[in-house]
């Protein structure tokens, strides 16, 4: 009976180095993994420098190996001290997590076969996943989110506005400019200047040369200018919102793994489990 309540307190405390970060142990828990984040996206950057790559190529391997064994280490405790291990294998962190960590291990399975080099290097790059990580140390990122959630309605409206503005431009442009040299040699590549230009881009491939054609592709460029402001616009009003403040902290839910609770809870908002 002592062994295990030994046990479960032994798991209580982990919990709370790993899920929560209120605490010394779990700020300097956060810290150390986000040092070894940022020391993975640049060692992934460093190899794609040839130079770089091909000099220290043994020393970035031995790194990248040490930093995937801990990020291993982490992946297997996420799971071991919650109750509900599916919780969080099937979560966005959960997932992000494995795919950060499964590509080194999936490059042994390929040794030997040359014809597997070309995977090898997609293999390396699903190895970036790991920035999205750092979403976990961004507390406002929940506040922007709701924000976007919030406002999805009006930049799908926006934007499916917008796309019907550019197949009417693109077709006008090529009905005006069909005959000329300007490149409108079809509707759907008229449609792709007019995409070019509204968004102020303008790669210069495909350009009018009809006075008229010219006319209206600098209201097309000035009209891009203001419909660029209209996305931020709609996502600054609904941040903006006055809502109602409720404090929450980082104390996690060692059923589920929940987070964000409010300071005064009890229990889970998701599960109703006690939490610490």
């Amino acid at each position: 009976m002592q062994n295990n309540k030994e046990h479960i307190t032994w798991k209580r405390k982990l919990h709370e180095i790993i899920y929560e970060a209120d605490t010394p142990a779990g700020k300097w828990f956060d810290i150390i993994l986000l040092f070894l984040i940022i020391t993975s996206i640049a060692v992934v950057m460093l190899e794609s420098v040839a130079e770089i790559g091909n000099k220290y190529a043994y020393e970035l391997n031995i790194t990248e190996w040490i930093i995937t064994i801990l990020f291993t280490l982490e992946y297997i405790a996420r799971i071991v001290i919650i109750k509900k291990p599916k919780e969080y294998i099937f979560s966005f962190y959960g997932i992000i997590d494995f795919f950060s960590t499964i590509p080194k291990y999936l490059s042994l399975i390929f040794i030997g076969s040359t014809g597997a080099l070309v995977a090898l290097r997609a293999l390396r790059l699903l190895r970036v996943f790991r920035i999205l990580k750092l979403a976990r140390f961004i507390g406002e990122g929940n506040q922007l989110m709701n924000a976007l959630k919030a406002s999805k309605a009006k930049i799908s409206v926006f934007l499916l506005a917008i796309f019907m503005l550019c197949i009417i431009l693109g077709t006008l442009m090529y009905m005006i400019e069909g005959g000329s040299d300007g490149g409108f040699t079809s509707i759907p590549r008229s449609v792709y200047w007019a995409i070019v230009t509204l968004t102020t881009v303008g790669y210069g491939d495909i350009a009018p040369v009809t006075p008229l054609g010219q006319f209206i592709a600098s209201i097309i460029m000035i009209l891009g200018y203001a419909v660029i402001a209209v996305p931020t616009g709609i996502v600054s009003s609904e941040m903006t919102k006055d809502h109602k403040k409720i404090h929450l902290n980082t104390q996690s839910c060692s059923h589920c793994s929940a987070s964000n609770h409010r300071d005064d809870a009890e229990f889970c908002y998701e599960c109703g489990n006690e939490i610490n």
